[in-house]
């Protein structure tokens, strides 16, 4: 499937201000699944490219944690490496094998659909550390459960991908991390009932990703080749498509700017531009992660969530699952953040703080080679009371204090907290993050 062939034939006429408008729904709605399909490309079309995973049905494992090079992804955590992997359901479903992972180790796969919603879980959280064999089946699969499966996940589109987290418990873990690792599996299910392997499904031409025409009018085109793979689609959204079909929108349906009477064409790009308007204001406003991440009944079809959320943190997790929250900063000026005794993140399993550079989004390079700081920090030192001040800055606060330093860029930062397993109080609010505090010039 290619952006080729001109097709814009809609049936009735519309009108430039209802171009505009349906063109700034169809952007906001598009936006997350265009973020994800930029990952989607580098790690599945893009065999030169360092985020390659080497196609469907494959795992990619990092046993280290994440560093400044790392680009898969905005705002990484640096705390569990990531294990990366797409499924084509288009065929059949697959079975995703775990193996016992030890009780104290954390780990997590989570399943993510082409509109960005998380529509499965596995791990310790949701099924426990024992081995166990699941189905991710797409959204034309019927059948019975097969033997030996714990559970069925269903998915709403044809190709989904993992982001799996598996804790790493320091420099010296990196074994454990591996072997746990290593006892992941992926195979179709013809393959684990062993029988006949079903005809595979045509192979696809995936558009080459480029971020100015991700960023204009040709989001359409992404959009259109993206909806192919998720029919039958939501009967929530029927009439929404319909909507969008009037400017050209539809599951592969070909799409050529040139081809569109300049006043439309005009209309569109004027509606892209009030899209990235409403997602820039809303994204000044949007201050937690709570609500943004889960599954569509969680976000009850917010796009505008839905798209805050890709452009926030990509793949960030459910909010049972983990808990976000942060800061925006300058690291020109030293600051502090200080919790009162009692007071540390509400974490079942751990919690951690990871900064970033702005606006890419990505860890800081720095000499410490300390991207977060946490619960499993070696060397942390508490308060004199029992409580626990972490530093933040681009100078060094000073050698008594270095244990505590998360080193910033001279610049503009993001710093994001995570809470894993966050408790009750966390997940309804009336746990929250202290302020970020500029230390007083002496």
């Amino acid at each position: 499937m290619g952006f080729t062939a001109p097709s814009q034939a809609q049936g009735t006429a519309i009108s430039p201000p209802e171009v505009r408008a349906i063109a700034k729904d169809a952007y906001i709605y598009a936006f997350a699944m265009i973020e994800n399909y930029n990952t989607m490309f580098k790690q599945l079309a893009d065999p030169k490219g360092r985020e390659y995973v080497g196609g469907f049905g494959r795992y990619r494992h990092y046993a280290e944690a994440y560093t400044p090079e790392n680009h898969d992804v905005v705002t990484p955590n640096n705390d569990t490496p990531y294990s990366w992997a797409w499924l084509d359901l288009r065929s059949e479903p697959w079975v995703i094998g775990v193996p016992a992972v030890p009780d104290k180790r954390y780990y997590v796969q989570q399943w993510v659909d082409l509109f960005t919603y998380n529509f499965a879980y596995v791990g310790s959280r949701a099924t426990g550390n024992e081995a166990g064999n699941f189905m991710i089946a797409g959204p034309r699969w019927s059948g019975p459960t097969p033997p030996g499966i714990k559970q069925v996940f269903r998915s709403e589109t044809d190709l989904v991908m993992t982001l799996t987290r598996t804790a790493l418990n320091g420099p010296d873990d990196i074994a454990a991390v591996k072997s746990v690792q290593s006892g992941m599996t992926l195979q179709p299910l013809s393959s684990y009932l062993k029988t006949a392997a079903l005809p595979p499904a045509p192979p696809i031409a995936f558009p080459p990703y480029d971020v100015a025409k991700a960023r204009s009018h040709d989001f359409i085109a992404y959009l259109n080749f993206l909806l192919q793979f998720t029919q039958p689609p939501d009967p929530s959204e029927a009439e929404l498509m319909r909507r969008f079909a009037r400017i050209g929108i539809g599951p592969g349906v070909p799409f050529e700017a040139s081809t569109l009477p300049p006043a439309t064409l005009a209309a569109i790009d004027e509606g892209v531009k009030d899209a990235q308007a409403a997602l820039a204001e809303k994204a000044k406003s949007t201050l937690s992660s709570n609500g943004l991440f889960g599954t569509r009944a969680d976000l009850k079809n917010d796009y505008m969530t839905r798209a805050i959320a890709a452009e926030k943190g990509l793949y960030g997790n459910s909010l049972v699952e983990a808990w976000y929250g942060g800061y925006v900063g300058d690291g020109r000026k030293l600051s502090t953040v200080h919790f009162a005794p009692g007071q540390l993140p509400p974490a079942k399993f751990f919690w951690s703080m990871t900064l970033y550079t702005l606006p890419d989004r990505f860890l800081y390079a720095n000499p410490l080679k300390r991207y977060s700081i946490g619960d499993r920090t070696a060397g942390l030192k508490r308060d004199a009371d029992g409580g626990l001040t972490i530093y933040i800055g681009h100078a060094s606060p000073g050698a008594d204090k270095e244990s505590n330093w998360l080193p910033a860029p001279d610049g503009p930062y993001s710093a994001v907290g995570r809470v894993y397993g966050p408790s009750e109080a966390a997940m309804n609010g009336s746990w929250k993050l202290p302020p970020l505090t500029p230390v007083a010039v002496r």
